[in-house]
């Protein structure tokens, strides 16, 4: 799965829609202030077409922490000896720290920035008039409908 594209792995999308813009780094050309941080540049359409892809990795990644956090498993392990993986509770533990980075690296894999997994806010990398900008998203909105400066973070948001 690693190997396939993020267009492959959405449901019901179509490749195009969602493969960076060709000439993306060269669209800031001599314009550019500042080297891009990102290969990959998203359009608002292909953002929005990656969202429930994305909202999948969050609950994955959640789900993961939960595990990580389980005090049970944790005290467990503790106690285990050195070397024996503390049996059951090791194996919850370790499955969830290993869920925990393949759905961090499968978001990054695709330049999809994780900001804040509790609110489920995330960016986009994308261009605004030759500059490098993040579309912005966070879980419970509908659709990317706002977008920040690289410095600005989310409490600069500005709607498109």
């Amino acid at each position: 799965m690693a190997g396939r594209t993020l267009a492959a792995r959405l449901p019901g999308s179509t490749a195009y829609r969602l493969r960076p813009r060709r000439g993306a780094a060269r669209a800031c050309g001599a314009r550019a202030e500042r080297a891009l941080n990102h290969e990959r540049h998203y359009t608002v359409e292909q953002a929005d077409a990656a969202l429930d892809w994305v909202l999948a990795r969050i609950k994955r990644l959640r789900a993961a922490r939960e595990r990580l956090e389980d005090e049970e498993a944790r005290e467990a392990l503790t106690g285990a000896a050195p070397g024996n993986g503390g049996g059951a509770h090791g194996r919850t533990v370790s499955e969830g720290f290993v869920e925990l980075r393949s759905a961090l690296g499968e978001l990054q894999a695709v330049d999809v920035v994780l900001r804040d997994l509790e609110r489920g806010l995330v960016d986009f990398p994308s261009l605004r008039e030759g500059q490098e900008v993040y579309l912005c998203w966070e879980e419970g909105e509908q659709s990317i409908g706002f977008w920040h400066g690289v410095e600005d973070g989310h409490a600069g948001r500005r709607p498109l």
